[in-house]
C-alpha cells in the first residue's frame, strides 16, 4: 500500500512499528533517532551465560554432616551453607584481616558462588530453571577489626548478576564471624525462586 509522505504518521503507529524491531526511538520530535535496543537480561539463559563467561563449576559438594545441600519447597530452593570449593576439591582457607586480604576474600566468595551454582544445577537439572535469587546470607571468617564483609560477599553477588542478570540481585545479609568450619574464608547460603 503506498504511503502518502505528506501526511505525518500517527506517533503511536510509528512507535508501535519501531518497537517491534531491534531499535528504539530516542527523542519526541519528527526527527527521532533510532538506537539499538538494550540487550535483554532474560534473552540469554543462565546456562548459555556460563558458557559465554567461560566459567567452570566445581563438582556439586556432598554434605559433610547430617543435612542435605538443598531442599525444594514449592517454588523455592533453599541452598545450605557452602564454602569456597575449587574444581580440584580444595578450599579457600583463611581469616580476612588476619592473613588474607579483601581481594582474596572476594575471590573466595565468587568461588563459593560457583559451588552453589553447581548444587542448584544438580538439584534442578539446569540453571535455566532459576527464576531469581531471593535471599543470600554471607558469613565472613574475619578478625574483630575487619569491617568490609559486604565487599567480600560482593564476589558472590557479582557472579549471580553475571549469570542471572538483574534476577541475580536478591536481598542479602553479610557479617563477620570468629571462625567457620575447617577454617574456610567464607560460607554462603541462598534461596532461589525456581520454575519448571
Amino acid at each position: 500500500m503506498p504511503v502518502n509522505l505528506a501526511q505525518r504518521p500517527d506517533r503511536d503507529d510509528a512507535t508501535r512499528l519501531i518497537s517491534r524491531g531491534p531499535w528504539v526511538r530516542v527523542g519526541l520530535d519528527r526527527m527521532s533517532i533510532l538506537e539499538p535496543r538494550e540487550k535483554d537480561d532474560r534473552a540469554m539463559g543462565a546456562e548459555a551465560r556460563l558458557t559465554e563467561l567461560n566459567l567452570t563449576l566445581p563438582p556439586a559438594p556432598k554434605p559433610v554432616a547430617t543435612y542435605v545441600t538443598a531442599v525444594r519447597q514449592g517454588d523455592l530452593l533453599y541452598v545450605s551453607g557452602h564454602g569456597p570449593l575449587n574444581p580440584d576439591g580444595s578450599l579457600h582457607l583463611g581469616k580476612l584481616g588476619a592473613g588474607i586480604g579483601l581481594e582474596a576474600g572476594h575471590a573466595a566468595a565468587r568461588q563459593t558462588g560457583l559451588a552453589i551454582l553447581s548444587t542448584v544445577r544438580s538439584h534442578l537439572g539446569s540453571l535455566d530453571k532459576v527464576a531469581r535469587l531471593v535471599k543470600v546470607l554471607g558469613l565472613v571468617n574475619s578478625a574483630p577489626d575487619f569491617v568490609d564483609h559486604p565487599k567480600v560477599i560482593n564476589g558472590f553477588s557479582d557472579l549471580m548478576v553475571e549469570v542471572f542478570g538483574e534476577a541475580g540481585k536478591g536481598a542479602r545479609s553479610a557479617f563477620g564471624v570468629a571462625a567457620l568450619p575447617g577454617g574456610i574464608a567464607v560460607e554462603i547460603e541462598a534461596i532461589f525462586e525456581v520454575k519448571d
